[in-house]
């Protein structure tokens, strides 16, 4: 018979598996499709598929605070998500339809296609829910560092399965065409795992707002007790650290998938195929969290993901230019290192969030650092590389080994710092007691 936390663990795990399936069918092979539908050419304003990658951070920034508000004080967190992915089922069911709906205006340039504006919609669902699923799972763990990477690691595993969904189906001998990774299909399955995952919260543990009833505050809406964790010296240096490394980050999502492919890296003779060894890695360094965790503290944890990101980085520069083994044994290590890039400092991260936040304010908190990785973080980085790829480009060829030492470079720095100057007793001393 199971017991109440190992049939939460399963519950929880589904909901992860479920969540990052969505956002695996179609953020990847995105680019795929504004390509095929010839929106990838740079025009007034930029090109579409730099607009469709902005909105993630633009809706990172505008909406995970107060939606983590209205679970903390309105609303039943697992509520709160079957609206959010309910809704967000029919805007990635539209999205597809509206890539031929005409030019964008002169005012928003490229951002104001109707397209661009249905994925804005969808982001601004999505990005709330990456630290509302994480709140509900804390709510309903019993030792988190043990079994949160556990729960965790599913969604991991729902990445992949989004990756390769339609791969998969290519291979059962349907047809190549219609699900290709640029197909409107990638939308299809995301809006129906979408729906599935909508109804699907309702069932999942009652996660009661714990400030419900209480009066709120201009101050409150716009989340000034999760800012107020910033005037602890330890969360302090963990936010500004997260934020600062994932401005390189940025160049990562933009150019890393395009790199990888452009130098003929492939397995089973996909791009994608190559990229999906990276969260192949994440679960192996997942399931070793919890040992990981009572040895080395969070400080050492988030170290050490920080350095992963450094070698990362540089280990593809080096191998820009080389040939055989001296140009995939590097790119595949690097690819390789986004087990620990992501598990050590990320899910760390929330982890570290869950302990330092008080209860009212969780879902907040977990906003929060959403907010300054996801959206201010990768926003910034974003427009820094959209300059940095022009700098390091000659004619029509971009120069790799340049375009990723300074990443690598900015990394180590913020790497550095972060040893030099985190400190976190009380974060240690709990985790060496579980």
């Amino acid at each position: 018979m199971s017991t109440p936390s190992s049939s939460n663990c399963l519950r929880l795990s589904i909901m992860m598996f479920l969540q990052f399936f969505i956002w695996g069918a179609w953020y990847v092979a995105l680019w795929g499709f504004l390509n095929k539908n010839g929106m990838t050419a740079i025009g007034d304003g930029g090109s579409y598929d730099a607009a469709a990658y902005t909105v993630a951070p633009i809706a990172a920034i505008l909406a995970p605070l107060t939606l983590g508000l209205i679970a903390d004080r309105f609303l039943n967190t697992e509520k709160v998500l079957s609206i959010l992915f309910l809704l967000g089922a029919a805007l990635l069911y539209i999205a597809p339809s509206l890539a031929e709906a005409g030019a964008p205006s002169s005012l928003l340039g490229q951002f104001s296609h109707p397209m661009i504006l249905c994925l804005l919609a969808y982001m601004i669902c999505f990005m709330p829910t990456l630290g509302l699923t994480a709140s509900l799972a804390f709510s309903h763990l019993e030792n988190t560092e043990k079994q949160f990477p556990i729960v965790r690691v599913m969604g991991t595993v729902g990445w992949i399965a989004g990756n390769w969904v339609m791969w998969m189906c290519r291979s059962a001998g349907m047809d190549a065409e219609q699900f290709s990774d640029n197909s409107s299909h990638i939308f299809t399955a995301a809006a129906i795992a979408s729906a599935i995952l909508g109804l699907y919260c309702l069932t999942l543990p009652k996660t009661a707002p714990p400030s419900k009833g209480k009066k709120i505050s201009l101050g409150e809406i716009v989340g000034i007790d999760a800012w107020g964790l910033l005037k602890n010296r330890g969360f302090l240096v963990f936010a500004i650290a997260s934020f600062l490394i994932c401005i390189p980050l940025a160049g990562y999502y933009a150019k890393g998938y395009g790199y990888v492919g452009e130098m003929g890296v492939t397995l089973f003779g996909s791009t994608t195929g190559a990229m999906s060894t990276g969260q192949m890695s994440e679960i192996i360094f997942m399931l070793i969290m919890p040992f990981c965790f009572a040895r080395l503290g969070v400080k050492w944890m988030l170290t050490i993901g920080m350095a992963a990101w450094v070698a990362r980085y540089g280990l593809w520069g080096f191998a820009f230019g080389q040939e055989g083994p001296l140009l995939t044994l590097p790119i595949f290590l690097g690819i390789l290192l986004h087990g620990i890039c992501y598990d050590f400092f990320f899910v760390t991260g929330m982890i570290y969030t869950d302990k330092k936040a008080p209860p009212a304010i969780r879902s907040q908190a977990q906003s929060l650092v959403v907010m300054l990785t996801q959206g201010l973080g990768l926003g910034i980085g974003a427009q820094l590389f959209g300059q940095w790829t022009a700098i390091c480009t000659m004619g029509d060829k971009i120069d790799f080994a340049k375009f990723w030492y300074v990443p690598a470079g900015f990394a180590l720095i913020v790497m550095i710092l972060f040893a030099l100057t985190f400190w976190d007793k009380d974060a240690d001393k709990a985790s060496s007691e579980n």
